[in-house]
């Protein structure tokens, strides 16, 4: 059920954004699954054998993003998800990315206990989209909060799909604008 075409990663490393230097960059990094959407085309009422299906797929995603980001998984601090359906699906498949996306990094990361923000649209090829990010304990965490563009020149065709992870492994350069501290986190309910 699972035909991928392309896997597009990506990481960049974030010295400073106007101010001084940081002692050590933010980096950030996606990785991009382009597959083929079996369900393109035509309306499919049971379509959870495909989220089943999504869930090696998501640990091979998020295995690959920390090796491209080359760090351990406990220096991740922050993580999002996302999908770009093609113009022949519907929104809905773009969901099936929620249970197999996240529940992937929050193994890999040892548990994370802060939900995994996402977003999803329609598009077709060159569409981007702003993947939000959290801290991964705490999703209260202010200076975690930020997003990453992603998006493939030549995806999702009209019978794709683009499934998406992101990572970081910090709060933004120069974050000043306070609020609860990842120092402070509890990791109670993943809120705090």
């Amino acid at each position: 059920m699972i035909k991928v075409r392309k896997v597009l990663t990506a990481v960049e490393d974030t010295y400073h954004e106007g101010g001084p230097i940081a002692d050590k960059p933010l980096r950030q990094g996606s990785v991009v699954a382009v597959i083929h959407n079996p369900y393109a085309g035509q309306y499919v009422e049971d379509i959870l054998p495909m989220m089943e299906a999504l869930k090696p797929l998501g640990l091979e995603m998020a295995r690959t993003l920390v090796r491209a980001m080359d760090v351990a998984p406990s220096v991740i601090e922050g993580y999002g998800k996302g999908a770009i359906v093609g113009a022949d699906g519907e929104l809905e498949h773009g969901a099936l990315w929620h249970a197999p996306g996240g529940y992937a990094m929050r193994e890999l990361l040892g548990n994370a206990k802060a939900i995994v923000p996402s977003a999803k649209k329609v598009g077709g090829p060159g569409t981007r989209i702003d993947i939000p990010v959290t801290h991964i304990n705490a999703s209260y965490v202010r200076s975690h909060f930020t997003s990453i563009e992603v998006g493939v020149t030549d995806a999702p065709r009209a019978d794709e799909l683009a499934f998406i992870l992101v990572m970081t492994t910090g709060p933004r350069i120069h974050a000043r604008v306070g609020g609860l501290k990842a120092s402070e986190i509890k990791g109670e309910d993943g809120l705090r």
